[in-house]
């Protein structure tokens, strides 16, 4: 019997040995806390611009490095991670395999994004040194890594990214396995009823129909007295 790669790699299990939905409510909401935390320091740095507001002056730049338009389009952004990740959470927790979507494409588009920036580095390894040379002098161990060849930043560099890689591709493989998991638990719930004339009726499952308000009882029943 010949099985899919996708039924191969196919487990209800993470790490830690935890399901894979219970893995995929803690991501949710490690990833909630992350986005929360940005936009409190962004909203922050909104409120009170002359505390928070670095030039780049101090990068050795001309230009402002971020301004009130770019920390608003941040802050949107952080806004909307929180909103896909708490859909995820809820999905993960109810049994509601459509809300995990949203979060599972973020996770493909964020990989995409780093394995672009991994070819880029490659294609153009000068650009590392470029980006050397923009940081502040007193960054720690600038000179030492600046001194390095650029076979060996290169390298350095890549690896770091394949780690990185390699961990978000797991964790792509977690939300997966729980939206499959998702996905046949729903399936699996409903019910089928088969009728005498052959035709098939498809009944919600159990969770939706106690849900739904019991009807009125009828009147109690009374004996008529002559």
């Amino acid at each position: 019997m010949m099985i899919s790669p996708w039924d191969r790699w196919y487990s209800t299990s993470c790490c830690l040995c935890c399901h894979v939905r219970t893995g995929t409510i803690i991501l949710g909401v490690w990833y909630m806390l992350i986005n929360a935390v940005v936009l409190l320091i962004l909203l922050t740095a909104l409120s009170d611009p002359e505390q928070y507001h670095l030039t780049s002056a101090e990068l050795a730049n001309d230009l402002d490095v971020m301004d009130d338009a770019n920390m608003c389009i941040a802050s949107a952004i952080s806004l909307l991670m929180i909103l896909i990740c708490g859909m995820a959470t809820y999905g993960a927790y109810k049994l509601r395999a459509a809300w995990i979507i949203p979060f599972f494409c973020y996770q493909i588009f964020d990989f995409a994004l780093n394995t672009l920036v991994a070819v880029s580095i490659v294609v153009y390894p000068n650009t590392i040194q470029d980006y050397l040379q923009q940081l502040p002098d007193n960054f720690p161990y600038k000179e030492e890594i600046a001194a390095l060849s650029n076979v060996c930043l290169v390298l350095m560099v890549l690896l770091f990214i394949g780690c990185i890689l390699s961990f978000k591709a797991y964790l792509i493989a977690c939300v997966w396995n729980c939206y499959r998991y998702v996905s046949g638990r729903g399936t699996s719930e409903i019910l089928l009823y088969v009728t005498t004339n052959d035709t098939t009726v498809l009944l919600p499952p159990y969770d939706d129909s106690l849900s739904v308000p019991p009807k009125q009882p009828p009147p109690p029943y009374s004996t008529a007295t002559a």
